[in-house]
């Protein structure tokens, strides 16, 4: 009876294998898209605050502008994230506002993040990731 049993379950384990494993590359996929999507959301949001307070230390306008997009991309570089395309808006109009008065720099940093290694699982090849931050210009300091 018991070899009977054996023989009728022959072969049972690799069909198994070949139903289940599918399914859990897929989750594990999942994971990996989720992880890289967490990873990229905080060095975005962490190049944005660097180019907001590297901009807000700059003496003019036209310096905070350059000092911010170069601090944004140099941040993204050192976190080893890959993308595809990096845009740096800077808004400077604080730099207007009288001595004296409270004022600050804002940016937005845009990644378009390569994900061409996941497009296994149906994950679009780049996705577009944004983030915003300002920092406040020194009320007392000069500005032009």
């Amino acid at each position: 009876m018991n070899r009977r049993v054996q023989e009728s379950e022959r072969g049972s384990f690799a069909l198994e294998t070949a139903v289940v494993a599918p399914f859990v590359l897929g989750i594990i996929l999942l994971v990996v898209f989720a992880g890289r999507y967490a990873l990229a959301t905080q060095s975005v949001n962490s190049a944005a605050s660097s180019a907001a307070r590297t901009a807000s230390i700059a003496r003019t306008a036209s310096d905070a502008r350059s000092t911010a997009k170069t601090a944004a991309v140099l941040s993204l570089a050192s976190q080893e994230i890959s993308c595809n395309s990096v845009d740096v808006d800077v808004d400077t109009s604080g730099f207007k506002t009288e001595v004296g008065l409270p004022a600050t720099v804002a940016t937005t940093v845009t990644c378009r993040l390569d994900l061409s290694g996941l497009s296994v699982i149906g994950v679009p090849g780049s996705m577009t990731i944004t983030a915003d931050s300002s920092s406040p210009l020194d009320t007392y300091r000069e500005r032009r």
